[in-house]
Parts: structure tokens; sequence; C-alpha cells
């Protein structure tokens, strides 16, 4: 939870708390922990409950991390080979068991016969029952609830807690909320919160003090928002003309007919776009659902109304995607479209700055490149991006502040990656969401199966039988090189395999992140214009990839990818009229069974958070915020409640001095997260 140290503690170097020193502190920099408060805001990552129990009762928690209690009966024996093996024998009233540390032979000189012990440790029944030790105490109990931190080579579990209560021994925390704040919404304090977290001494506790932590993480989180609400709002936007006659325009240069979810969005839109306030808006819709088209009309919006549109796209792939789309849906509409990526060269890129800051072209479509300090454009307007979660709030601002645009442009914001509605809350608490759950008529959704190894020749022959029939096929790996260390399936193993073997009488492609531009570009534009059969590739196609002709999908190791992910990558087939397969290799199991019971993207987007958390549902962590169930974001009453209290206290002319502070506040804690694009 944000709780902050007061006086020096703030800053102090983790480096000169006792039992630390100059070798511990760089093996928990690595852990991204510098100074004392970093530590303290090194949340278990997870708890593990051992039950009390009698010897006799063992054979009943097989497999289990259990506690026992007794005497040291006999001499300790130590065994070694290439590890040192310490056995000690334990007794209770009930029994006798045998319990074993590795590594610690220097333990046999504490562990003699008549001493009490309690010991910690996974019970197995193997060789007559043994106990392989976690921990040991000689002076008392274990707590039941142990806390599990994330580790690194060097820094045991225990050490870490050491070092973290001796923080907090020393230390006292300056407190976040007043008490009879905390008492309406049954919050500890910070530094009980603080202590229950790191030592729970039992279950209720904890859950109190669980609660208190994303109690808090989320009000700071949420009221963070009001901060950059409150900071655009001095800003006017481009009032845009209402254009008589827009869809009829759009559908005629566009050759096809919006469906309901799109006039929706479109509409709600375009009286976005004609207020002087900027427009803050996120349209949001599964895979293939028809999100770039309602871009392109507001794209449209604006050249009718006079002013030039920017649109960001996380990958040179998908920008150069758009640009061909909108270069063929908008030029029959009179709209100019350029792009602007990294990898032009630097003739090309003279020409397009000048296109740009010329207003020659009314939307500019491109990467990152679009909020180089060199872009100038002109009268800008609208400013859109797409797979919005891969920028931050300060990235988005900062192109909607581009030089040439005399007031803050709108912004749109595109996601293919369906959010469930607690995150998205959490996520985009600063943006109106726009929803488009209809998919276009006609189209097929793909069907999904479980392969397991044995049946891949099977799969083989499918694939050889699709291709006769003019289909092809999309080949996913995990991993783009060999790894010796992990039994995974690479992007350049794979292709070399298929093509030496069982799909050699196919014509293959591959792509992956980390390849030329050139060459990821022409494998993409091959395997297009149906010149490849089948394209290996990395998780690069996940996002955006528009091939009609490919029916098939195929995923090796299918387990290494989220479930989101997952449905990302099966977007990339049914987007025809074509009866379309998706393939997972690997081992079924509930969480795989997800994708072949539902096509629907929020909910398989719902059981991906619940599954892995905020942290690796967008395959990113904080250092120091690994509180379990972060921000609270599985749980839509917290973040209901903490919403009513935020708006709550903004009502309350005598709370306003405190509810300053919190922002302040909020802004030390989360200032970064908006900057750094990590929100």
């Amino acid at each position: 939870m944000p709780g902050f140290f007061g006086g020096e503690a703030v800053s102090k170097a983790v480096q000169y708390v006792k039992g630390v020193g100059p070798v511990r502190a760089r093996l928990l920099a690595r852990l991204g922990i510098f100074t004392c408060q970093d530590l303290v805001q090194h949340y278990p990552r997870d708890y593990s409950r051992r039950q009390l129990v009698q010897i006799s009762q063992l054979p009943e928690f097989s497999g289990e991390t259990v506690i026992i209690s007794g005497k040291i009966v006999g001499m300790p024996r130590e065994i070694r080979r290439r590890v040192s093996i310490l056995n000690v024998t334990v007794a209770d009233s009930t029994g006798f068991i045998r319990c074993t540390w590795f590594n610690q032979g220097y333990l046999k000189d504490k562990l003699l016969p008549g001493k009490d012990i309690t010991v910690a440790g996974k019970y197995s029944p193997d060789y007559g029952g043994n106990i392989v030790a976690e921990e040991f105490s000689l002076q008392g109990t274990l707590a039941e609830i142990q806390p599990l931190y994330s580790l690194t080579e060097g820094i045991s579990n225990q050490v870490m807690a050491k070092i973290i209560g001796q923080v907090l021994a020393e230390h006292i925390e300056d407190e976040l909320f007043p008490e009879d704040f905390r008492k309406k919404y049954q919050l500890m304090s910070n530094r009980e919160t603080l202590q229950t977290l790191h030592f729970p001494g039992n279950r209720p506790d904890l859950d109190r003090a669980l609660y208190t932590g994303k109690f808090s993480e989320l009000f700071l989180y949420q009221l963070s928002f009001m901060y950059w609400r409150q900071a655009k709002m001095q800003r006017r936007g481009y009032a845009h003309k209402e254009i008589p006659g827009l869809l009829q325009a759009l559908e005629s240069g566009f050759g096809f007919k919006f469906y309901p979810d799109q006039l929706k969005a479109i509409a709600e839109i375009g009286q976005d776009m004609q207020r002087d306030v900027p427009m803050n808006r996120l349209l949001q819709g599964d895979v293939g659902s028809g999100k770039t088209a309602v871009a392109f009309g507001a794209a449209f919006l604006a050249a009718q109304s006079g002013y030039q549109s920017a649109m960001m796209a996380p990958t040179d792939i998908l920008a150069q995607q758009h640009h061909a789309s909108a270069a063929r849906m908008l030029a029959p509409l009179g709209i100019s479209c350029g792009l602007l990526t990294g990898s032009l060269n630097a003739k090309d890129r003279r020409e397009a700055l000048e296109s740009i800051s010329s207003g020659a072209w009314q939307l500019v479509i491109g990467t990152q490149a679009l909020i180089s300090d060199s872009v100038a454009y002109h009268n800008l307007g609208l400013v859109i991006t797409d797979e919005q979660h891969r920028f931050g709030v300060q990235q988005r601002q900062s192109l909607a502040e581009k030089p040439g645009s005399r007031n803050q442009a709108h912004m749109l914001a595109l996601s293919a990656t369906p959010i469930p509605r607690s995150l998205a809350l959490v996520l985009y608490g600063d943006l109106e969401v726009s929803l488009i759950q209809e998919k276009p008529p006609g189209r097929l959704p793909a069907k999904t199966r479980i392969v397991a190894e044995g049946k891949r020749k099977e799969l083989y022959r499918y694939i050889l039988d699709s291709a006769s029939r003019g289909e092809q096929c999309f080949y996913v790996c995990p991993l783009v090189e060999e790894d010796e260390e992990q039994d995974t399936k690479s992007v350049k193993e794979t292709f070399d395999f298929l093509r030496k073997g069982p799909l050699k009488t196919l014509r293959l492609g591959i792509t992956y992140g980390n390849q030329a531009d050139e060459q990821k570009a022409e494998a993409l534009r091959r395997f297009a214009a149906g010149e490849l059969d089948v394209l290996v590739a990395s998780s690069v196609i996940e996002v955006g990839v528009d091939v009609p002709g490919a029916t098939l999908m195929v995923i090796e190791d299918a387990e290494r990818f989220g479930l989101a992910q997952l449905h990302q990558l099966r977007g990339r087939v049914g987007r025809g009229s074509k009866e379309s397969w998706c393939f997972l290799l690997g081992q079924p199991n509930d969480r795989l069974r997800v994708m072949t019971q539902s096509e629907d993207g929020f909910f398989i987007a719902q059981q991906d958070l619940e599954q892995r958390g905020p942290g690796e549902f967008f395959g990113t962590r904080q250092h120091g915020r690994n509180l379990p169930d972060a921000y609270g974001v599985g749980d839509i009453r917290l973040i209901e409640q903490t919403t009513a209290c935020l708006k709550a206290l903004a009502q309350e002319p005598a709370q306003s001095e405190f509810l300053q502070y919190l922002m302040q506040l909020s802004q030390r804690s989360y200032g970064d997260v908006f900057k750094s694009g990590r929100h």
C-alpha cells in the first residue's frame, strides 16, 4: 500500500539496514529495491498456509507443507555426496519423523538430541516418510501463514522477511488516512497494515490488511485520474462542425454499411468532436469488430472540418497495414494519407515531415515517431492511438499537444484487447468508453481445438490438405531463438523443421519481432498476396495483421501464452466466409479449455485476469507493487466503493485540504506510471 516513511527513512539506502550491507544491497537491486521504502513495499506475491499437525497425522497431508513440533531424538546424521544431506529425527507424543536439510551441514552442531524444535516443510510418504525442512525454530512456534516473496539468487524468503522486519521495527509510518476515515471504511492503520501484510498472525487479520492495502492503492490510483482530468480541463479543444450526410458519404466511400454498434460509436464520437472540450474516448471492441472503420470515419469528420488527424500504432507492421487500409477506404472520399515510421530513410523522412507540416497529408499514420520533436503538425485536431494500453497517458497527451496544435486535439483510443469491466474502470478511468460487441455479418468464427503431442502427424496432414484447397496457415511459436533451459519450440527451430520435414512441399515464410523491418514487411506482403502457404511467426502477428485467406492458426506450447493473447492470435483467422480453425498444441487443462468453450473476448479476458492477475495480463509488472490482486481490479464492488468515496469527498468543501494532500500523495505514488506508458 502507498504509505510513506517519515523523515529521512523515505530515501535511506537499503545497504545501511542492519543485516544488509553492500553485497545484499546489490542483490536486492535486482528486485528494484534500493531504499527502505522500496523494501517495505516489496509485498508478498502470495501466502502459504502451513497447518500445525501431529506426526501421526502426516499421511493425511502428503505433498503439503505442514508444521510439526517435538523433540530431537538421536544424533543428526550427515551424508556427503554431491550435496550435503543432514537427517534429524523428531518425535512427539504420537510418533516420530525424519526431517532433512540440504546443503546445511553446519546445522548438525545446533540440532542436538533433547532440544525442542518446530519444523515447517513438505511431507513425503516415500522411504518411510520424510519432511524436507524449509524453516525451523528452536525457541518457539512458526507462523502458520507464511508470506512468499519474489526473490533473486542469494536472497531467501527468510532473509527477505528478516530484513523487512528490521525496517518495520526501526521506522514509523506517516498515517495516510485520518482515524475517522479509517473507522468509516474499516481500514487498518498504515503501521498495522504493513506489519500484518509481512507478518500475518491469522487469516482474518490478513484479509483486513489486504483489503486496506487494495483500498488505499485503488483510491490513490483513481485520485490520480482526477488530477489528470483537472489538468486537461484547463485546455480547450477544437469544435468540429456537424457534417450533413456523414454516414451516407462514409458508407459510399468505404463500400459497406455500418452495423448498429458501429453507428452508435460514430454518433458518440461525433457528438464529442462537436464540443470545444477535448474528447477523450476509448473505442473498445473484439478482434475483427470494425473499430478501424469507425476511426477512419472520425478522421474524415476532422478533415471535413479543416483539421489534420494523426493515428499512432505500436508497431511498424500495424502502422503499414492501417496506412494501406486508409488509402483504400479514404482515397475515394478525397482524403490524403501518409505514413511516418522510424524505418524511413532520410530522404523519405524529410518529404514526410514536409507533407505533415504543410497539411498535404490530412491523416498521418505512424508509430511513436509521430511524437518526436522534429514532427510539426498542421492544425492537428484529432489523435487516434491503436492498441491503447501500449501507450501511457503522457504519450497520448504529448501527441495531442504537439506543435502546430493551438488547442488540445481530440483523442480517440482503440483497443482490440478485451478488458474486463473491473479492469477498464481502473486502467481507463480518464476515458469515456464506446463498445463494439457485434461482428461484421457473414463472418464465421474460428473453431478451437487442443491438439496433444501424439496428434501432430494428423495436424500436419490437415495443413497440407488445407493448402491444397488454397487456404493459408499461421504457425506461431512463443520463442524466437532456441533456449536450452526451456523445453519450448522456437520460431527459427520450427521453421527449419517444417520446411525440411512434414511441410517441405509447401511454401513457408518466417517473421518475428526483431527481424529487419524490410524482411518482416516482405514476409507479410508475400503471405497476404497468397505467395506463401504457411507463415511461421512469433506473437508479432498478434495485433492487427489482416489476411482474409488465412483459415488456420497453429500455436505451439499454447500454455505459455495468456488467454487474452491466445484470443488475439485466434483473431487473425476467421475473417472471411470459410471455416477456420485454431489449433492449440499442448496438454489439455482447464485454462486452455476456456478457449474451446468461448469466443467471447470479454469473458476470456476476465478469466485471464482472474488466473494471472493484472500485472501479467498486459505482460508487465511494477517493481515494489506486487500486492496480491494489485489495485483490487478483480473486485468490482471495491472499485465502486472507492469511486463513491472519492466522489463524496470531492463534494465536501470541508474535505478540500485533505483531498489536495491525497492528490499530491497520489502523484508521488503513481505519476511515473502515467508518464512511462505503463498505464
